[in-house]
């Protein structure tokens, strides 16, 4: 920053024809003259962009009495999925976000700041012009000073004014439905019921599964409903966007994604406590620690396999392991497996792999795990077989996908196949195929893991909840998956309709799952 905070180039005005979100009306620069504004440039898919948003929310809560900070976002996406309004919206209701948004479908106003990365702050004066900017995420307990430090320069100089009146905040309504954006499921036969991360109530339902399989009733929720971090019984535990799942017997696994951390549920009694992380989020890489002790980065998706907790660490753009989940709090690790940190797509021995956004993950044959590596819109094998070509060391090596801004939505072999953003990921080994969420095409594909050829299979593309025959069946924007051969199903969490779908894996037959409450 300049030692005055004072600035000299005026910024440009907002495109009229661009839509904006939470916001009665479209915004002007005239609207914003009087006040330190942040513009908060992101894409839905970043996690680095869903990193700050709590960041940005305790700003607005620093300064929400005085009325002098602005926080705006800019969305200016990287897919071409998250152009559209209906992506857009979903996305801003899912991660919280309360401040008006601008849809930058075009990326004009991103050019027009000269900005490079996701996530950049373009900080600006009470006069309208450009100050300064920050790129990546950053620490509030850092940038909150920073910016009284500037609102002291301003009310000195005379340029702050609060009196022009902001347009009313005008928010969507939430999801009046039993789950809102559920982010995984599995199917318990054990017990005849389905298991449902229902992220954005921030719990986790159990439901049990009537005979015709596509209704279910609830019979426990765990967590309170408020996000937190808390252990303790089923009614007070706390969860933060709880997001993928994974069983042993009455164990469930969480990876309890906004928290940082990995919980245990114990399926008999609904208490819950952590088995690693901190709460607070890693700032730094780290090979492995006490898992207690640990600091982790936005966990995602789990696989439990002989015994071991694999995580895809979505934060870190790495997968992690954790080798003995259930022993004591003294003994149990957390590691680093696969991925340097570094946010890109390259194979070859685990430790020096390149991994971007690690998000589904799970066990196939034969000591192999697949994961999606959404943000390179690639599908990915960590090998756990020490192999000829690196000898005494596991290796990552890509199925489908070409790099960070390589993506599409296309079927075919390894070479032309191209997905959008995949999420969630589930094994058939009868068939010896994947299926992948295919998540920002709206749709759920099979990838023959032999011959690398990848066919759609359900899901007709548009962003609607429809039941049907393979791609007559509408989809939006799914997330996880779960296999259960014997059941002869894919269960499908469909995030953005709020809904848990069923579809039969001889006849891709799609049904929604009616949920009924929980009775008192």
């Amino acid at each position: 920053m300049p030692e005055s905070f004072l600035g000299a180039v005026r910024v440009p005005p907002f495109p009229e024809r661009h839509t904006w979100h939470n916001v009665a009306r479209p915004l002007t620069t005239a609207d914003l003259r009087g006040r330190l504004v942040l513009l908060d440039f992101w894409t839905s898919c970043c996690i680095n962009c869903m990193h700050i948003v709590p960041h940005l929310h305790a700003i607005e809560e620093h300064f929400q009495h005085t009325q002098e900070v602005v926080v705006i976002g800019v969305h200016s996406a990287k897919f071409s999925a998250e152009r559209d309004d209906r992506h857009l919206a979903r996305a801003i209701q899912r991660l919280g976000i309360t401040h008006p948004v601008l849809n930058d479908a075009d990326m004009h106003v991103w050019r027009s700041y000269a900005v490079r990365a996701w996530p950049t702050l373009m900080f600006v004066d009470p006069r309208g012009r450009v100050i300064g900017k920050h790129e990546g995420e950053f620490d509030p307990a850092e940038m909150i000073p920073l910016l009284e430090e500037m609102l002291r320069e301003f009310r000195a100089s005379g340029h702050l004014s609060t009196a022009r009146q902001l347009p009313p905040t005008v928010l969507p309504p939430p999801p009046s439905g039993p789950l809102a954006y559920p982010a995984a499921v599995l199917h318990d036969a054990d017990a005849q019921r389905l298991i449902i991360s229902d992220s954005g109530h921030h719990q986790i339902v159990l439901a049990d599964l009537i005979t015709d399989g596509a209704t279910a009733s609830e019979r426990l929720r765990i967590g309170s409903g408020v996000a937190g971090f808390r252990d303790g019984p089923a009614h007070a535990a706390q969860f933060r966007n709880p997001q993928g799942l994974a069983r042993d017997g009455a164990h469930l696994f969480v990876a309890d994604t906004g928290n940082h951390s990995i919980r245990l549920v114990d399926l008999r009694s609904g208490a819950v406590r952590t088995l690693a992380g901190t709460g607070q989020q890693a700032r730094r890489y780290r090979s492995s620690g006490a898992a207690t002790a640990t600091p982790l980065s936005s966990p995602w998706g789990l696989a439990h396999t002989d015994g071991a907790l694999w995580i895809a660490m979505a934060g870190q753009h790495q997968v992690w392991h954790m080798p003995d989940p259930l022993a004591s709090d003294d003994v149990r690790q957390v590691q680093r497996f696969a991925g340097t940190g570094h946010e890109a797509l390259r194979d070859g021995p685990r430790a020096r792999a390149h991994l971007a956004q690690p998000s589904g993950i799970v066990a196939c044959d034969d000591g192999i795990l697949a994961f999606s590596d959404s943000e390179t819109s690639a599908v990915r094998l960590l090998d756990l077989r020490p192999g000829p070509d690196a000898p005494g060391e596991e290796t990552v090596r890509t199925l489908i996908g070409d790099g960070l801004f390589t993506f599409g939505d296309i079927d075919g072999d390894a070479s032309t196949a191209r997905l959008q953003h995949p999420l969630g990921i589930a094994y058939d080994a009868a068939n010896g195929t994947l299926c992948i969420a295919d998540t920002f095409n709206n749709r759920v594909k099979r990838l023959d893991v032999a011959t690398g050829i990848v066919t759609t299979w359900l899901g007709s593309g548009a962003p609607a909840l429809h039941d049907g025959v393979g791609t007559d069946a509408a989809l939006f924007e799914p997330n996880g998956l779960h296999m259960h051969v014997s059941d002869g199903a894919l269960y499908i969490a469909d995030t953005n309709n709020h809904a848990i779908r069923r579809a039969d894996l001889t006849t891709g037959n799609v049904t929604t799952i009616t949920l009924s409450p929980q009775q008192p």
